[in-house]
């Protein structure tokens, strides 16, 4: 009997088992939640209906289903007020979409310099910076939530410093404005890696012949530079503007009772069990982040094919290119480092700070030594530390063992060509663009609860759930990064191997793979690390102290005031969460080579 050569069979038999894990841990589970806002059994779609003509959903816009023919009253009665901004109603969406915008932008006026700065001037220090300066974006939300409250609140670090210049308090905690500078600190990293990249990829000899031709060092950026750093600029916006319009610790925890998102009320109606306003919402919420994903997918395309492969420009040193000390570019360099540190070293520096100060404003060790006590307590409730960490990286590498496989799979995917290719990349990364909420509550409903397949009741849970549930979230990272790559790949390579009698399956193994291997321990290393620091849907699948994980147990200790009114509990937790989550990306990605030129 002849067996199927490996060419028909390795690659079919890895999109089959792709997509059999995306159908039993993603699109059923989560199908079961949005059937829910269609109501077979009743009126079609009335959830939807029903959430779209309720001005505290849509403001302004629930005219157009409540009673379409109001809607010149509506808009009347806006002009009757003169028209101002502050007069439209813009409901629940409008307002997460307006925060949402803010925070984008933020992350690009953040990130654009950081970007300038690493593509062109070299010193001391720039591959690990440059290596570092993802780290913000893997640390789990909840973390960054909790260093911004340690370093904006009543007692945090930044109006402790006024107090001894005599200035302050300032009360910046519960504003938009915390929540956007959140949503920076958290994306604005992203916006450094795509822009840096685009912008070492620019050709020198353009350039040059720009300048040549007389045109301004401002001319010359305008006309050559900046549409070539475009497509990474909207695509880094549109990926800042899905996550912080589907961000939930950071608004829970520093938005207040007034500034909730879709995110944040789509799980108060889990809690509530109204699961259908919540399918509704989750409906909607999908709806339009996988639209703004497929875009995001169009603009990476777009990147990649405008590559030129030409030569880049050599990066000057940052002392000698700079000039003198009143040089403008030396100036706004060095007042950039300034914010930029105040930023992002800021709320981190203060998570650390207020772990080890007393309410007095002493040296203390009292917060950890409560995390050891909660280690040895048998109380009902209780979370111990250390099972906590120990359950977080074991689910860590449970994620790696599934995501990775599946990110390259689809990585072949999308870059195997075809009409349909960018449509089937957008389907299979899907995850990236579906609350955490609607999977775990999607996981909850079937293989949590128990589903019967064949007169047998199949359930998934405990650790097993968890890790479909991180698995699902963290793969379409690993094809994030390797998608580029094997785009970027030669075909002629490839073709050389094949026509030395190389089966696809064995050229993929011996050409292919080790082209592509720093990226795909970049994307190991964010699977990794978003697994340390997923909340979203682990707080809805863990199950008793057997399950949590770290993000879960500094949730819990951020409302423990067992010592005190201060966040040292919390605070403590947190830089055991962070040294795990940047020491486990920092090592992943630099054994990997990433950062080798």
């Amino acid at each position: 009997m002849r067996w199927p050569s490996s060419d028909r069979v390795v690659f079919p038999a890895g999109v089959v088992a792709t997509l059999g894990v995306l159908v039993v841990v993603f699109y059923y589970p989560v199908g079961r939640v949005l059937l829910a806002a269609i109501d077979l059994g009743g009126t079609p779609l009335a959830p939807i209906v029903d959430v779209l003509a309720d001005p505290f959903y849509v403001g302004l816009a629930h005219h157009v289903f409540a009673d379409p023919t109001g809607i010149p009253a509506g808009v009347g009665s806006w002009l009757a007020a003169g028209g101002p901004l502050s007069a439209i109603e813009f409901g629940l969406f409008g307002f997460t979409a307006y925060q949402a915008a803010l925070s984008a932008l933020a992350s690009v006026a953040l990130g654009f310099p950081g970007a300038y700065v690493l593509a062109r001037y070299d010193f001391w220090g720039r591959r690990t910076l440059t290596s570092l300066t993802i780290v913000p974006f893997v640390l789990p939300s909840i973390l960054v939530a909790v260093g911004f409250q340690a370093m904006f609140g009543q007692t945090g670090l930044l109006n402790d410093a006024l107090a001894v210049v005599g200035l302050g308090p300032i009360d910046v905690l519960y504003t938009l404005p915390a929540i956007v500078l959140a949503h920076a600190f958290y994306n604005a990293p992203l916006v450094t890696r795509f822009v840096t990249g685009a912008w070492e990829g620019v050709d020198a000899r353009e350039i040059e012949s720009a300048r040549a031709m007389g045109a301004t060092p401002i001319r010359a950026f305008r006309d050559v530079v900046l549409p070539q750093l475009l497509p990474a600029v909207l695509s880094a916006t549109v990926l800042a503007f899905v996550f912080s319009f589907m961000s939930f610790p950071i608004v829970l925890s520093l938005g207040g009772l007034e500034l909730q998102t879709v995110e944040v009320w789509l799980y108060a109606k889990v809690q509530s069990l109204d699961l259908e306003a919540a399918a509704a919402l989750a409906v909607l919420e999908s709806l339009l982040s996988l639209s703004l994903m497929y875009l995001y997918l169009r603009y990476e395309s777009g990147q990649i094919a405008s590559r030129s492969g030409g030569r880049s420009r050599s990066r000057r040193s940052l002392l000698d290119g700079l000039g003198t000390l009143r040089d403008p570019r030396r100036l706004a360099v060095l007042a950039y480092g300034c914010i930029a540190a105040v930023v992002f070293l800021g709320p981190v520096l203060s998570l650390l700070v207020e772990s080890v100060t007393g309410p007095e404003g002493a040296f203390t060790t009292a917060y950890y030594e409560f995390l050891l006590a909660q280690q040895a307590s048998a109380a009902v409730g209780t979370i111990a530390p250390l099972t906590a960490i120990r359950n977080s990286l074991l689910f860590a590498l449970g994620t790696l063992a599934v995501a990775v496989p599946m990110g390259v799979i689809v990585s072949l995917v999308a870059t195997r060509g075809g009409r349909g290719s960018r449509l089937a990349e957008t389907l299979l990364s899907a995850p990236i663009a579906v609350s955490g909420i609607v999977v775990g509550l999607g996981l909850l409903q079937t293989l949590v609860f128990g589903v019967d397949v064949f007169g047998h009741r199949l359930t998934v849970t405990g650790w097993l759930a968890v890790v479909a549930a991180h698995a699902v979230a963290a793969y379409p990272f690993v094809t994030r990064n390797v998608t580029p790559a094997l785009a970027g790949i030669d075909d002629r390579i490839v073709d050389a191997a094949r026509s030395l009698g190389a089966t696809r399956f064995r050229a993929l193994l011996t050409v292919t793979l080790p082209l592509i291997v720093a990226p795909l321990v970049a994307g190991a290393a964010f699977a990794f690390a978003i697994s340390i620091g997923e909340f979203d849907s682990t707080v809805l699948l863990a199950e008793g102290g057997a399950s949590h994980t770290m993000p879960v147990a500094l949730e819990r200790y951020v409302g423990n005031r067992s010592i005190g009114p201060s966040l040292g509990p919390a605070t403590a937790m947190g830089s055991v969460l962070l040294a795990v989550t940047a020491a486990s990306f920092v090592v992943i990605d630099r054994v990997g080579g990433r950062y080798d030129g």
